[in-house]
C-alpha cells in the first residue's frame, strides 16, 4: 500500500513537473525581451527618456524578486528622436532580427501609431506610456496595444474644463503641428466650447520648435483670454519663457494642456504658479507614491513623470500576466491582461478596456505659489479627483473597430 502511494506521489510530482516544462516552454527561447523606444536625446527625453528605461528595469528587477519566474527578462533600448520612420523600423529589426517580445514607451503619437502597425503585422505586443492622442484607443486601435498613462482627451478634459469654470472663456490655440497637437487642440476645443466658451483661432508651428515669437504674436492680436498650449515638452516650456519675456502674460492666461512635473520644475514656481494640469501620477500624493518615487529619484536625481511611472505599472501588469498565462503569445497575454484589474501605486482597481485604454482616475492639480511649497518638487494642489468615466473617452463615441456597439 505505501509503496503504490509512493510511486503515486512520484508520478504525480513528475507529471506536475512535466506540465510546468510545458508552461514555461511557451516563453520563447526562456526570455521575454521588452525593448523601451523613446526619446533619449530630444523635446521629450526629459519627460520619458532615460527615466523611462530606469523604471522599466526596475519594475523587472521587482518582479524578478518578488515572483521568482523560470523565464529571464532583458531590457533593450533605443532613441526613436520622435520620428515615425525611424521608430517603426527599429521595431521591425527588433521583433524580427531581436527576437522582443514588447516594444514600450513610444512618447510621441507619431511614433506610436507607426510601432502599433508594426507590432499588429507581427503579432507582438506594444504598450504606450508617453504618447498622448486618442487616436491609438480610437480610429487607430488594435488588438495587440494597450495606452496606458493618459491621453488628449483626459488632459483637456481636465485641465479646460477647470479653466472655463474659473472664467477663461475665449481662447485662441498655439499647437504643435502633428497627430498628437492636432487631437489635443480638437479635444481642448471641444471642452471649452461645450463649456459655453469660444474659440477665436489657433496656429500651428513646426514640431520640434524654439522660435515662438510669431505665434504668440498672432495669439496677442486675437485677444483671447486664455492661449491654450496644445504641445508639449521643451515646445511648452519655450512657450511659456517666451510669452513672460513679450508680456503676453500676465495679461492673456496661458493653459498647459500637457504638462508635466519637470516642465515645472524647469521653469520654478515663480512662472507656473496658479496654472492648472491634469495629471496620471503625482510622487507627493500618498505614501505610496512617496516610497516609489523616492527610490526612483535616488537614482534619477529627479522625481518621476506621469510617462516614467506609467512605465512601471504597465511593465510590471504585463510580467505578471506572463506568468500568470505561462506563455508570450500576445494573444493570451493580452486577455490575461485585460480581465486582470491593475493595482498599484500608480493606479488601483484599473482596469484595461476592450478598446486598449486603461481606465483610471485623473486629477487635477493646480501649481502652488512659491511661498506654498515646503520641500523639494513640492509643486502641486490636487484640487480635484475625476473618475475613469468622466476623465476618458465614452465607448459611445469610439470610432475603434474592437468595441461592439
Amino acid at each position: 500500500m505505501q509503496t503504490k502511494t509512493l510511486a503515486s506521489a512520484v508520478a504525480a510530482a513528475c507529471t506536475s513537473l512535466l506540465l510546468g516544462a510545458a508552461a514555461q516552454a511557451q516563453v520563447s527561447d526562456n526570455v521575454v525581451k521588452i525593448g523601451v523606444l523613446t526619446d533619449l536625446s530630444g523635446t521629450y527625453s526629459d519627460i520619458s527618456g532615460q527615466g523611462s528605461v530606469l523604471a522599466t528595469k526596475m519594475a523587472v528587477d521587482d518582479f524578478m524578486a518578488a515572483e521568482k519566474p523560470a523565464f529571464k527578462v532583458e531590457v533593450l533600448s533605443a532613441d526613436h528622436q520622435n520620428k515615425g520612420d525611424i521608430a517603426s523600423n527599429k521595431a521591425r529589426e527588433w521583433y524580427e532580427r531581436d527576437g522582443v517580445d514588447v516594444v514600450t514607451d513610444l512618447v510621441t503619437t507619431s511614433t506610436a501609431l507607426a510601432v502599433m502597425k508594426v507590432a499588429k503585422e507581427k503579432n507582438r505586443a506594444a504598450l504606450v506610456s508617453g504618447a498622448a492622442s486618442t487616436r491609438i484607443t480610437n480610429e487607430d486601435c488594435n488588438d495587440v496595444t494597450v495606452h496606458w498613462t493618459y491621453d488628449t482627451y483626459a488632459v483637456a478634459n481636465g485641465t479646460a474644463a477647470a479653466v472655463v469654470k474659473q472664467g477663461g472663456k475665449s481662447w485662441f490655440f498655439l499647437t504643435a503641428d502633428y497627430a498628437f497637437g492636432h487631437s489635443l487642440e480638437k479635444d481642448a476645443g471641444d471642452v471649452v466650447k461645450a463649456g459655453g466658451g469660444e474659440v477665436k483661432g489657433s496656429v500651428r508651428h513646426p514640431f520640434p520648435g524654439s522660435d515662438f515669437s510669431s505665434f504668440l504674436l498672432k495669439a496677442q492680436q486675437s485677444g483671447a483670454q486664455v492661449i491654450g498650449l496644445a504641445n508639449a515638452g521643451s515646445d511648452t516650456t519655450n512657450s511659456i519663457k517666451q510669452a513672460a519675456e513679450f508680456g503676453i502674460t500676465p495679461k492673456q492666461s496661458l493653459a498647459g494642456l500637457l504638462m508635466f512635473i519637470s516642465d515645472v520644475h524647469s521653469l520654478g514656481l515663480k512662472v507656473t504658479q496658479g496654472m492648472y494640469l491634469t495629471e496620471a501620477f503625482y510622487w507627493d500624493r500618498n505614501d505610496e507614491t512617496r516610497a516609489w518615487s523616492k527610490r526612483f529619484f535616488e537614482q534619477q536625481k529627479r522625481m518621476p513623470t506621469m510617462v516614467q511611472a506609467g512605465m512601471y505599472s504597465l511593465t510590471m501588469h504585463y510580467l505578471k500576466a506572463i506568468k500568470a498565462t505561462g506563455s508570450d503569445d500576445v494573444a493570451k497575454v493580452m486577455a490575461q491582461m485585460k480581465k486582470t484589474p491593475v493595482s498599484d501605486f500608480f493606479v488601483k482597481n484599473g482596469t484595461i478596456r476592450e478598446d486598449g485604454r486603461l481606465m483610471r482616475e485623473m486629477y487635477l492639480m493646480q501649481v502652488k505659489k512659491p511661498d506654498e511649497s515646503k520641500y523639494p518638487w513640492d509643486y502641486y494642489h490636487v484640487r480635484a479627483t475625476i473618475p475613469p468615466n468622466e476623465a476618458f473617452q465614452p465607448l459611445s463615441a469610439s470610432k475603434c473597430a474592437l468595441v461592439k456597439k
